[in-house]
């Protein structure tokens, strides 16, 4: 009886704890708040492109953050795992609410990187640092961009064919719950999406590859998790995203694209080219400089402004404080792909719907199956169909796994000077 009612002592700190998390958080929509209205890329260009942007954005006041984090003070946790598990969600929290405070000043990249990091900062378990992946993903692509490849140039689809599209999907997957999906006249980017909705801009225009992107990136993963962190009456801060759980969402979802083969190399390179955009602002270029970067090599003015943005939003324009999210993606992407090797290789399968269940960081995997064994977390009611039946995700770790053990140097050696002897192939149309 004293057992019983230990635990459900231990049951209620725990929901006291994880609502005030969700009070402190719910503040928390740092890409809301460093939004930028249409009108400012059209001051921007309407001055020929030599103006530095002036955007405006609403001052924030964290008070109200720090008083629902100050009440985590009188609550006691026994599990260490799980008292470990609120404290960095409350510090997390406590910074992202520092950060949105200093809006355009340089203490607005100070906070972020302690978030989402630095280009030049070693990695949480990885020796090697943001840039060089980068470096590692530049390298790579423009090895094989040396490959000279005919490929059919993409059909191109407008708005409106990718949201019927997107409807079918969606409304299949989620049922009554599926997000609507709306087009709208102004959006920052071609696409956001939401745990109601996925919004495309109507005059964007999308490649199949990237219809394939929005379903499986957003609406099989933002939008999932969001809805199944909504389902956890117990534990509401797992319905709500924040900077915290930022590495592993847009890792999550960028190994949702590649394992359902939806990416392209052009998209790993643009991971990678936030990376050195990001670097530069850091170095102190400004966003003029940076926008031009990326019209070198785009040659389109609208796509380099909104690249630069991604940069710039909510940091200083004139160079020396960006923002740092666009550090997580590919540092997500190499945790979740070494997660999921380590769930495969420690026969840990059952672990494997945790990652789903919210909005979640993956060091809290331990004290997500001690919240589960306490019977305070909801399996996940959605999962990507890759995830729901993983066969074939099995398959491709143990390729990969296979692949890792082998010194596969001679062989490709012996590839290389085969292909040496080999002239090109140009087939012909039949007559």
């Amino acid at each position: 009886m004293a057992t019983g009612t230990a635990d459900e002592h231990e049951r209620e700190a725990i929901r006291h704890a994880a609502t005030l998390l969700h009070r402190a958080a719910k503040r928390i929509k740092v890409l809301k708040a460093i939004d930028w209205g249409p009108d400012v890329a059209e001051r921007f260009f309407a001055a020929g492109a030599r103006e530095l942007p002036r955007p405006v954005y609403t001052p924030f006041d964290p008070a109200p953050t720090r008083d629902a984090l100050a009440g985590l003070a009188s609550v006691t946790i026994a599990q260490p795992t799980i008292a470990a598990w609120v404290a960095r969600q409350g510090e997390a929290i406590d910074h992202a609410a520092t950060m949105m405070a200093n809006v355009g000043k340089p203490d607005f990249f100070t906070y972020g990187s302690k978030l989402y990091g630095a280009p030049k900062t070693p990695l949480r378990f990885f020796p090697q640092t943001p840039l060089d992946l980068a470096q590692s993903v530049r390298e790579v692509t423009a090895q094989l961009g040396l490959l000279k490849v005919s490929l059919t140039p993409p059909r191109y689809f407008n708005a409106a064919e990718v949201a019927d599209e997107l409807r079918v999907a969606v409304t299949r997957h989620f049922g009554n719950d599926a997000p609507a999906v709306e087009i709208v006249d102004t959006l920052s980017a071609n696409a956001l999406a939401s745990s109601t909705a996925i919004r495309l801009r109507r005059d964007a225009r999308f490649t199949d590859c990237d219809a394939a992107q929005l379903l499986q990136h957003e609406a099989f993963i933002h939008v999932a998790t969001s809805l199944n962190g909504r389902l956890q009456v117990d534990l509401p801060i797992l319905g709500t995203a924040h900077p915290y759980d930022a590495r592993t969402q847009e890792g999550l979802a960028v190994f949702a694209e590649i394992v359902s083969g939806a990416i392209e190399m052009d998209r790993l390179k643009r991971l990678a080219d936030r990376v050195f955009a990001i670097q530069m602002a850091v170095d102190g270029a400004d966003f003029i400089q940076v926008y031009r970067h990326f019209l070198e090599e785009s040659d389109q003015p609208g796509q380099s402004f909104e690249r630069a943005r991604r940069v710039f939003r909510g940091g200083v324009i004139t160079g020396g404080a960006p923002f740092a999210k666009d550090l997580v993606y590919l540092y997500g992407l190499l945790q979740v792909s070494n997660t999921f090797r380590a769930l495969f290789s420690c026969g840990r399968s059952d672990c494997l719907p945790l990652l789903f269940c919210g909005k979640l960081d993956l060091s809290d995997i331990p004290a997500l199956a001690q919240l589960s064994v306490l019977g305070l977390l909801r399996p996940p009611r959605f999962m990507p169909p890759w995830a729901s039946d993983p066969r074939s995700l099995f398959a491709l770790l143990t390729y990969s796994a296979f692949m890792n053990r082998m010194d596969v140097g001679s062989m490709l050696e012996g590839a290389q000077a085969l292909l040496s002897e080999t002239p090109p192939v140009e087939f012909g149309h039949a007559a």
